[in-house]
């Protein structure tokens, strides 16, 4: 019976080791989620530490509660575009499998996307919980997608800097 590799010598690890790095990115999210809605009056605040609280908090907007406001079409927008998204990312992904740092960072971000995708469809609204604050200012509230997301984007451009420099 052969074996089947999930990794080559000259293309690196396949399209389904990102795909599971981007599931474990979604079952993070939305165990995390889980216990905040369940544990979590919305509005309510925990201090943690003098610089982070865990709260519960919706958001119907995009990053930083972009178009929070506005009438309700931007939660089936962002739920469009995050589908679109994932479509593109998974296609990047099949086609570069060799580039593991850029698969990484597209692999987080596809489980952010998704993440937060999941939480349009089922509640109308983004669950975000972590909150950081110093004097008396407090950074935008966010959630494990969204950390995700942020550390994908950190390692796209990493492994831009790093391709130009070996050019």
């Amino acid at each position: 019976m052969a074996r089947r590799s999930f990794s080559s010598a000259s293309s690196g690890p396949s399209l389904w080791v990102w795909l599971g790095v981007a599931l474990v990115v979604i079952l993070l999210d939305q165990l995390t989620k889980t216990l905040i809605l369940g544990d979590f009056r919305y509005g309510e605040s925990r201090t943690v530490t003098s610089f982070f609280n865990v709260v519960r908090v919706h958001n119907t907007g995009a990053a930083f509660s972009f178009l929070a406001g506005a009438s309700g079409w931007q939660r089936w927008f962002f739920v469009g575009l995050g589908a679109v998204a994932s479509a593109v990312i998974v296609w990047m992904l099949k086609k570069h499998p060799g580039q593991k740092l850029f698969c990484f960072a597209i692999a987080m971000i596809l489980g952010g996307a998704v993440g937060n995708v999941i939480d349009r469809l089922i509640h109308g609204y983004v669950v975000d919980f972590i909150q950081l604050h110093y004097a008396g200012s407090a950074f935008p509230s966010f959630n494990v997608a969204d950390s995700a997301i942020t550390l994908g984007a950190i390692c796209l451009v990493l492994d831009e800097l790093l391709r130009v420099r070996k050019t």
